[in-house]
């Protein structure tokens, strides 16, 4: 299974967060699954660390890439595609309008990926989302 770890997903499985659900860290412990982070949750987390939203263990150069080569996480780049499918989406009613959200749902689409998130929000379009 190709997954896409929304960027709570991934902060949660490195620090071991209760948050994460037992299957979505069964999911992403199973080597048989390709594992992705999206570009724009690299993005997300870089902007949150500099407004001082965001604490990491490490600073955020060694951090992030340290995390994805421990764990066998690919990053996926944000690619035109990707972008271009973002002014596709509808915005559906009582859906926030995060475009960090929008990228990730667009990747997952395009490139047929399942997304690891606890957002419901996700599931106002047509991707499969894991929690």
């Amino acid at each position: 299974m190709r997954l896409l770890l929304d960027t709570h997903a991934f902060l949660w499985f490195v620090s071991d967060d209760p948050q994460l659900s037992n299957r979505a860290r069964t999911l992403i412990e199973d080597a048989a699954n390709e594992r992705l982070l999206s570009a724009a949750s690299h993005w997300e987390m870089a902007i949150k660390v500099s407004l001082g939203k965001l604490a990491l263990a490490d600073p955020f150069h060694v951090f992030v890439p340290r995390e994805l080569d421990t764990n066998g996480i690919g990053l996926l780049p944000i690619e035109l595609r990707h972008s271009m499918h973002v002014a596709t989406l509808p915005f559906p009613p009582n859906n926030h309008r995060d475009p960090f959200d929008r990228l990730i749902v667009s990747q997952g689409i395009v490139d047929g990926l399942t997304i690891l998130s606890a957002d419901s929000k996700f599931d106002a379009y047509p991707v499969t989302r894991i929690w």
